[in-house]
């Protein structure tokens, strides 16, 4: 593991697992939306960085520097004074605005477990008027919550699932839940009665499309979003690239595929959205 972390004013460092923490002051924790959020009145971060690894993430590309671009998945920045600065915007008009959570994290890493921030951060916008979320997450960490989505006026959960295959998503997605596992969650979310969502973006290589199918109707989520992997591009492969680009070749996993595999989706789920504007705040 490279060096990741310069700054001598900011000491408290742990390692947890694979992650390498440190924990930061941040300068905001509501920004503005902007590019493929900008439908979004604002988002909100946590955490920087991240421990699931995602080897397409884009927000790798948000590092501060090349080597944190080349860890990615391997450290994790907590924002201590998350929840001061959120409670410092009690005073500022919110009524009806809408928040993502999160745009370049996740906000149930597995340090969320230990320190509650993104509870504590929902706890304090309930304090706000008819604040809008939408909470994007591939943890099942986020059925701890289900008591405060409840509370909220509007709340959505998307939860991130991208194949069916294990071997694609340990390739792709090497430290994430499975799954099954993710699965299992957001059909927890859902029959709790709390508005969820299943947000397939990218489409990975797909084993079985029409049992994959049948997987997500059985969630019950009425909603779901998809957009294509673009492998071509490169910037969306990090970490375990050569894996990555062997099993697109095994699947033969292109835009026609995915092109089908949308159309079966459109003719057997309740609701199919695509790209930026599937993500359009509820």
């Amino acid at each position: 593991m490279l060096k990741l972390f310069e700054d001598p004013t900011s000491p408290r460092r742990e390692k947890i697992g694979h992650t390498l923490l440190q924990y930061v002051k941040a300068g905001s924790i509501l920004n503005p939306g902007n590019g493929f959020m900008d439908t979004y009145d604002f988002t909100l971060n946590p955490y920087s960085g991240c421990s699931y690894g995602c080897n397409y993430c884009y927000a790798a590309f948000f590092s501060r520097t090349e080597v944190e671009k080349d860890n990615w998945g391997y450290w994790l920045k907590v924002k201590e004074n998350a929840l001061q600065l959120l409670a410092k915007l009690r005073t500022k008009p919110l009524i009806d605005k809408t928040i993502y959570i999160s745009s370049v994290t996740d906000p149930y890493q597995p340090i969320d477990k230990e320190l509650e921030l993104t509870r504590k951060i929902l706890k304090e916008l309930l304090d706000y008027h008819n604040v809008r979320l939408v909470i994007q997450t591939r943890s099942q960490l986020v059925t701890r919550d289900i008591d405060l989505f409840k509370k909220f006026t509007a709340v959505q959960i998307n939860m991130t699932i991208t194949t069916d295959s294990e071997e694609v998503r340990k390739s792709f997605e090497p430290f994430c839940p499975s799954n099954k596992v993710r699965l299992q969650a957001i059909s927890e979310v859902q029959k709790s009665g709390v508005n969820s969502c299943i947000t397939m973006t990218p489409l990975l290589p797909i084993i079985d499309i029409n049992e994959f199918t049948r997987s997500l109707k059985e969630t019950g989520i009425q909603k779901f979003i998809v957009q294509p992997f673009h492998p071509e591009k490169g910037k969306y492969i990090a970490s375990t690239r050569e894996e990555a680009i062997r099993l697109l070749k095994q699947f033969g996993w292109d835009l026609i595929k995915y092109q089908l595999a949308v159309e079966i989706f459109k003719q057997n789920l309740p609701w199919v959205g695509e790209g930026k504007s599937g993500f359009a705040p509820i």
